[in-house]
């Protein structure tokens, strides 16, 4: 089976890994560098790395919707092309250019959560499974049939960096059950069910403010979800605060507003009492902030912020 893989970052690795192992690959492209870092020098993206390392072909091109990519896609005489995370939509000429047309791996149990961050969605909405599923791509966002879908519970405490590290290991393992019955034609696509279609947005840096009206158990799922990028954030006296770590508290009522620091204490173990921390009300009960970072600071527990008087009780976040 030859094959030509698209895919950009972590989470395409292993996909590109189990592809190899499975067939040729006979090109892979992936996003131009980008700068990075405080130097903001630029960085190949981790899928050109492994591949670089593999000695496969890897282009990367600043447009798609060119004549000479459409050329290069039919020059590879490719059997089917696997996309994973790329991050750009293809068009038809690319679409159609391998004989089996380009199939996807998205993170998430098709019609549902559709579009460019499903993984962070699930998480957001407070979703307790996911998966992968394997789809025949079309012109639309996600909207083709689907071979195979593959579920993975989500935990209650797991983050979306977490979730993406399971779901590119799953990734990998539908690769080698799935794609080759799919390009052979021992899976059947079908159609996916338009009543149940969800979307999941692209993400802006706008979309980590947390909103402390919310119930405790909602802003913990946005700060899950949000982990690492764009990252939940809110602001305490006057400067933004990232919260990276936390936990709910109280599933009761809790007195003061929402965003209001109810208890901020450092542990007094000496007593038995390891509960230090910044306890916050939300929209209804509380939740506990267990590791944050002050903008310009390192990320510290919450206890080291409350020693360095970076919170303190009363305090009023997101004001």
């Amino acid at each position: 089976m030859r094959a030509i893989f698209f895919g950009t970052p972590d989470i395409a690795v292993p996909a590109l890994e189990a592809l190899a192992s499975i067939g040729e690959v006979v090109g892979v492209v992936c996003q131009p560098d980008r700068p990075a870092g405080r130097g903001l020098e630029l960085r190949p993206p981790p899928v050109k790395v492994r591949a670089l390392e593999r000695g496969l072909e890897v282009v990367q091109p600043a447009k798609i919707r060119t004549p000479e990519f459409a050329e290069w896609i039919r020059s590879r005489d490719a059997d089917v092309a696997l996309v994973i995370a790329y991050g750009r939509i293809l068009p038809a000429a690319v679409l159609t250019g391998p004989r089996r047309g380009c199939m996807n791996l998205h993170a998430s149990l098709l019609p549902r959560l559709r579009g460019a961050a499903p993984i962070t969605w699930a998480i957001v909405r407070g979703e307790r499974e996911t998966g992968i599923s394997l789809m025949q791509m079309d012109e639309g966002c996600d909207t083709g049939p689907v071979y195979a879908r593959h579920p993975l519970p989500i935990g209650e405490e797991t983050t979306a960096d977490e979730l993406a590290r399971e779901l590119a290991k799953l990734a990998a393992e539908v690769v080698r059950r799935d794609l080759e019955r799919a390009v052979i034609g021992q899976l059947v696509a079908e159609a996916q069910d338009e009543s149940g279609a969800t979307t999941a947005p692209i993400l802006s840096k706008q979309d980590g403010k947390i909103d402390w009206d919310l119930p405790a158990t909602k802003v913990h799922d946005h700060i899950r979800g949000m982990t690492s990028w764009p990252g939940a954030f809110t602001t305490s006296r006057g400067k933004r605060l990232v919260v990276l770590w936390s936990r709910v508290a109280a599933r009761e009522g809790v007195a003061g507003g929402p965003g209001t620091v109810v208890r901020a204490a450092p542990p007094r173990r000496q007593s038995g009492d390891d509960r230090g921390g910044v306890e916050v009300a939300c929209g209804t009960g509380s939740l506990t902030v267990l590791r944050a970072q002050v903008e310009g600071r390192k990320a510290l527990d919450a206890s080291e912020l409350v020693a360095g008087r970076a919170i303190a009780t009363g305090d009023v976040l997101g004001r």
